[in-house]
């Protein structure tokens, strides 16, 4: 069985950087989708940045972290990790990892069946 858990969460200021990682364990298959959501206080979970091993590696980054988020995917250690720059307020919320056969790159929520607990990013002054 899949299993994914998040690490690395924590409070910042704002225009400071996080690490968070998010370690795979039970896959099965070499080619699947992973990537990262998150979702503030009375929102709806967003997709953040997701990556689709089937097609060598597609990306998606959503439009407001394109220039400050990264990914980096370690293959030995089966983690990847989200890499977060001049963090700003609005991304505050619960970042969670999760992983598919078959999502795809297009980070819709609904098509990922395997999730972490999540982990909290506060950014705040």
């Amino acid at each position: 069985q899949w299993q994914v858990a998040e690490s690395g969460g924590g409070l910042v200021r704002p225009g400071e950087s996080l690490t968070l990682s998010c370690a795979l364990s039970g896959i099965t298959s070499d080619t699947y989708s992973i990537g990262w959501f998150r979702q503030a206080p009375g929102k709806e979970r967003e997709g953040v940045s997701c990556i689709d091993l089937r097609d060598g590696g597609e990306l998606y980054f959503h439009q407001s972290v394109k220039d400050r988020f990264s990914l980096i995917r370690n293959v030995a250690k089966n983690t990847l990790s989200l890499q977060m720059d001049s963090l700003k307020p609005e991304d505050t919320g619960v970042y969670y990892c999760a992983a598919d056969l078959t999502a795809g790159a297009r980070c819709v929520a609904g098509l990922f069946h395997h999730w972490g607990q999540g982990t909290q990013v506060t950014v705040s002054s």
